[in-house]
């Protein structure tokens, strides 16, 4: 099911990706069509303000992403609901302090990021002042979007995903549309654009929290240090990594300004803003690997985490493998989209041929840093994050820029990410001991983590022909394993009277349905856990609803509830998830 739940799962998280860049992507193609190289200009040099939201934001969703996966995995539904309440202040306060000092200070951030004498003409002060002030507005809407997006994606609510952003691209569109023919703001009316479209996200998104059936509630009174603690704890290794980022566009912008001046800046924000679409791919395949790696991390789950590992790098290469060479064969009618000074055109037209080179590598060590975050590996993500990010790609821009001028600034990203992942392997093999491309061995797991392969059986349910095969094995697995003749026939019977409820009930429609089962010897007890990916049914809170009723009715679900010690359910990514002890 991993291999499924991945692919459902991916073309929703790389949508959601997009939701902070198809919006500057948009803004960077209008400005550099209708405003001319100054406001492109102005509009690179703002870019680290954004990125510093985005971090923010990053951090927030990350550690939604870490903390959530592992409470949901363990059916906690308290820690689920704290998690989300305190998830949303902190959305709140972070917003309301970033908005209030960006629009108090705004001069001195300009200055800061270069945009005055000597390197710049007022102009460009003064585009980079208005763009930013425009764009902050939205902050709060952005920040909350992408707090939104692990929630949704774990509830299951993916369709409501896509048309968020669907919407919001219209709506920047038609806003920045109206700013260049009608009201004529230049760069404020382009920030002010994106804005307005991140609150129409937000508010397509927000209805889901208000619906009846939401499984995730604020409340207030679970607000507490220790979770708070505990979300930015979890978080902190995308902040390093998002501050990374920072430092790079911050340090890459005054490079370039030394050694190409302002036209080599306004190629670089083009080749950022496309290379963030980029991105989106990968971003989007290793936030896949971040939410699954947590969630069967707490769940013990040693098989489906080395599934994880050959599935995230097996999209990486491929799709980001195609991503590559369609934008090195488009890269010239791409950057036309953006600009239209002819000089800045060709050197934008070579850096995006070579930047995005380093695409293949660059989603590889996102996912394997994403997957370490999920499996409590947090110091080696953040090392991850810093050589990956800047150290590495800094370093190699600035060497390979004295011999090689614009262009080795260019290959530098792919020089970066290629000894990044070079550094992981040789980790990897060192900790190891021994040098094995497998999935076995990236995924750095404690050789007594989990349960003994030989301890644990997995099965699968397609067709209700297959219920009582599936419990017939799972009996005799238990037999063979020590439990007595009593204790097996109980398990199977657990199995074949849950199953068959959820074939029967479940097994509708077009989509293809699959139930797993997964038994689990613990010395002279067994732990039954029965996965669906059919509509949401918690048969615990059903019987519970339902105790009034004839006693023969769901005699089924009565008959297994009273047989085991204990009954678990949780719903996530939109999965059912029943473990019995028994």
């Amino acid at each position: 099911m991993i291999k499924k739940l991945f692919r459902q799962m991916l073309l929703t998280q790389i949508v959601s990706a997009m939701t902070v860049t198809l919006c500057m992507l948009i803004d960077s193609i209008m400005i550099g069509r209708f405003l001319g190289v100054n406001a492109m200009t102005a509009y690179g040099l703002s870019t680290p303000v954004l990125l510093v939201f985005a971090a923010l934001g990053s951090m927030i969703s990350a550690g939604v992403q870490v903390m959530c996966g592992k409470t949901m995995g363990c059916g906690d539904k308290k820690g689920t609901e704290a998690c989300f309440t305190v998830s949303v202040v902190f959305a709140i306060v972070i917003s309301v302090v970033g908005v209030s000092l960006v629009l108090l200070f705004t001069d001195q951030i300009c200055v800061l990021l270069g945009a005055a004498k000597p390197n710049l003409d007022k102009e460009v002060f003064d585009l980079t002042r208005d763009y930013l002030r425009g764009f902050i507005i939205g902050a709060p809407a952005f920040m909350s979007a992408q707090m939104m997006v692990p929630y949704m994606q774990m509830s299951g609510s993916r369709t409501r995903l896509v048309v968020a952003v669907g919407a919001m691209i219209v709506a920047d569109v038609f806003g920045d549309l109206m700013n260049v023919f009608v009201v004529k703001w230049s760069t404020l009316g382009m920030g002010l654009a994106s804005s307005l479209s991140y609150y129409v996200a937000f508010i397509i998104g927000v209805i889901y929290f208000f619906k009846k059936d939401c499984i995730f509630k604020f409340r207030i009174s679970l607000v507490k240090m220790s979770v708070c603690i505990r979300l930015v704890r979890d978080g902190v290794p995308t902040l390093v990594n998002q501050v990374s980022l920072v430092l790079l566009t911050y340090v890459l912008n005054k490079m370039l300004l030394s050694v190409g001046g302002k036209l080599a800046v306004a190629a670089y924000s083009v080749i950022s803003t496309a290379g963030n679409i980029c991105y989106s791919f990968s971003s989007g395949i290793a936030a896949v690997a971040l939410t699954l790696s947590a969630i069967l991390y707490t769940d013990g789950d040693r098989n489906a985490l080395k599934q994880l590992v050959k599935t995230m790098n097996f999209y990486s290469v491929v799709i980001c493998g195609i991503v590559t060479a369609v934008i090195i064969a488009a890269a010239k009618p791409i950057v036309w989209l953006f600009l239209t000074n002819k000089s800045a055109l060709g050197i934008a037209v070579t850096g995006m041929r070579l930047f995005v080179l380093s695409l293949v590598p660059c989603s590889m060590n996102t996912c394997f840093k994403n997957f370490y975050q999920g499996t409590d590996k947090t110091p080696f993500t953040m090392t991850i994050s810093v050589m990956q990010n800047f150290l590495l790609t800094c370093l190699s821009a600035y060497i390979l820029s004295r011999f090689m001028g614009l262009n080795g600034i260019w290959l530098g990203f792919l020089c970066g990410e290629s000894l990044t992942l070079i550094i992981i392997s040789m980790v990897v093999f060192v900790k190891n001991k021994k040098a094995a491309f497998t999935p076995e061995n990236f995924s750095l797991l404690e050789k007594d983590f989990g349960v003994n392969e030989n301890d644990c059986i997995e099965l699968s349910i397609t067709d209700p022909s297959q219920v009582v095969v599936v419990s017939q094995k799972a009996s005799d697995f238990c037999n063979e394993h020590g439990l007595t003749t009593r204790l097996s026939s109980l398990i199977a019977l657990c199995i074949e009277e849950m199953t068959t409820n959820i074939v029967e009930h479940g097994f509708r429609g077009r989509k293809e349905h699959t139930v797993e089962v997964r038994v689990i010897v613990q010395g002279e007890s067994a732990l039954l856990r029965i996965r669906d990916n059919c509509e949401n049914f918690d048969p615990v809170k059903y019987l519970d609803m339902h105790k009034d009723d004839d006693p023969i009715a769901h005699i089924g679900i009565r008959m297994v509830m009273k047989l085991v010690k204990e009954a678990n359910y949780v719903n996530s990514l939109g999965l059912n998830n029943l473990t019995l002890t028994i």
